[in-house]
C-alpha cells in the first residue's frame, strides 16, 4: 500500500516521487511517494529494515536511488554529493571529533567552506548558545555529559544554517528520563528556527510526541501518513495498529457484535470501559462479559487480559485507582460508541 499524503505547499522542503533503492534482492525502499512541507516537523517511524533510515540517507545524498525522483525545496539531487545539498545530518552516535575542542567541532563545516577564523568562532559561540551550551567552546567532548556531546552534535548541524535538519535516531545512546528532556528541547528549537526536521525513529512514543506529522514504514513502504492523533486513533492496517501503541483487532464479525461496522477494526485498549459490579452499561455501548486471563501492573493502568465465551480476546487499560482485578474473575466490559475504527488499508 502507497501513501496518501496531506496537501502540502507547492514546492516541499522534500519531495519524492515512486523512490526505490534495492540492496541485491532486498528492496529497502519499494516505491515511495512522500511530501515534506516547509517547516514540518516530520517523523518516519517503523521497525528496523523498514526503510525509514534509506529514505533519510537518500535525501542526505549518503546513498542513490535506483528508481524514481527526489526533491529538495524544488531542486532535483539524484547525483549531488551530500556537500552540495541544503541538508545537514545528526547522527545517533555523535559523530564528534574527539581531538577537536567543542568549539571546533562546532565550526568544522564552516571550516571545510572556507569560512573566516573569526567568523566561524562567533558563529560558533551563537549555535552553542542556541543548544543551551555558551562558554563550553573551549572543552573536549570527552569531558562531556551525553545529553551535552547531542546539543554539540545539534550545533554542529545548525551552524552552517541548513534548510533540512536530518536527525538519524538522535535520541536513541540517551537515558529515559534525558531522552524526555531532549524531546522537548528538540521540538522547542524546532519551532524557534521554523527549520524543516525529518527525524527517523523506531520509538513510537517520540513520533507522536514531536512530530506535526507521522509517516509509518514497514518492508520499504509507507503504510500510513498523516498527524500523529489520526495514526493513533486510525490505523489504516492491522501493523500500524499494533505499532504505534497497542491495539486490539477485531475481525468483521466481532466488530458488528459490538455495534460497529462490519469490517476489520482496532480497538484501544484504554477505549474500552471495566464496569462495576452491577452497573448497568451506558447506552450505546457494546458489552462484553468475560474472565480475566492476566494482569500486568504498568503504574498508572493494569493492563488486563480477558477471554469470552466464543472466543474473543482483548486487552483493556485499567486506571489504577479502578478497583482489583484478578485472574480468573468475571468481568462487564463497555465500548463505547466510536472506539470500533474501521481500518481503511484492511478488507
Amino acid at each position: 500500500m502507497h501513501a496518501t499524503l496531506d496537501t502540502v505547499p507547492a514546492t516541499p522542503a522534500v519531495r519524492f516521487q515512486g523512490v526505490a533503492r534495492h540492496f541485491g534482492a532486498i528492496r529497502a525502499v519499494d516505491g515511495v511517494d512522500l511530501s515534506i512541507a516547509p517547516g514540518e516537523f516530520f517523523a518516519m517511524l517503523g521497525p528496523s529494515g523498514s526503510g525509514k533510515t534509506t529514505c533519510l540517507r537518500l535525501i542526505a545524498g549518503f546513498e542513490q536511488p535506483d528508481a524514481g525522483h527526489i526533491e529538495i525545496f524544488g531542486e532535483t539531487v539524484e547525483g549531488l554529493p551530500p556537500y552540495r545539498r541544503a541538508v545537514n545530518t545528526v547522527f545517533q552516535d555523535y559523530a564528534l571529533f574527539p581531538h577537536l575542542s567543542v568549539g571546533d567541532n562546532v565550526a568544522y563545516g564552516l571550516r571545510v567552506r572556507g569560512v573566516a577564523r573569526a567568523e566561524r568562532a562567533r558563529l560558533a559561540r551563537e549555535a552553542l548558545a542556541l543548544v543551551k551550551l555558551a562558554g563550553m567552546e573551549t572543552r573536549r567532548p570527552a569531558q562531556l555529559s551525553g545529553g551535552q556531546r547531542q546539543r554539540v552534535a545539534l550545533a554542529r548541524a545548525l551552524v552552517v544554517r541548513p534548510k533540512v535538519l536530518l536527525l538519524d535516531e538522535p535520541l536513541g545512546a540517551l537515558d529515559l528520563k534525558l531522552r524526555e528532556e531532549m524531546q522537548s528541547e528538540l521540538k522547542g528549537l524546532q519551532r524557534a528556527l521554523g527549520l524543516t526536521f525529518v527525524f527517523v525513529t523506531h520509538d513510537q512514543g517520540e513520533a507522536l510526541s514531536m512530530a506535526d506529522r507521522v509517516a509509518v514504514f514497514n518492508e520499504g513502504r509507507i503504510v500510513q501518513v498523516g498527524p500523529p492523533e489520526e495514526v493513533y486513533e486510525r490505523p489504516a492496517t492491522r501493523f500500524v495498529a499494533g505499532f504505534v501503541g497497542s491495539a486490539n483487532v477485531l475481525e468483521p464479525a466481532q466488530a458488528a457484535a459490538l455495534g460497529g461496522a462490519a469490517r476489520v477494526s482496532s480497538l484501544r485498549p484504554e477505549k474500552i470501559v471495566l464496569l462495576a459490579p452491577g452497573a448497568p452499561a451506558p447506552e450505546g455501548t457494546g458489552v462484553v462479559e468475560a474472565s480475566v486471563t492476566d494482569v500486568s501492573y504498568q503504574g498508572p493502568v493494569r493492563r488486563v487480559a480477558v477471554r469470552d465465551a466464543r472466543g474473543l480476546a482483548l486487552v483493556v487499560a485499567v486506571p489504577a485507582g479502578a478497583g482489583t482485578v484478578a485472574l480468573g474473575q468475571a468481568v462487564r466490559l463497555a465500548v463505547p460508541a466510536g472506539a470500533l475504527q474501521p481500518m481503511e488499508g484492511e478488507p
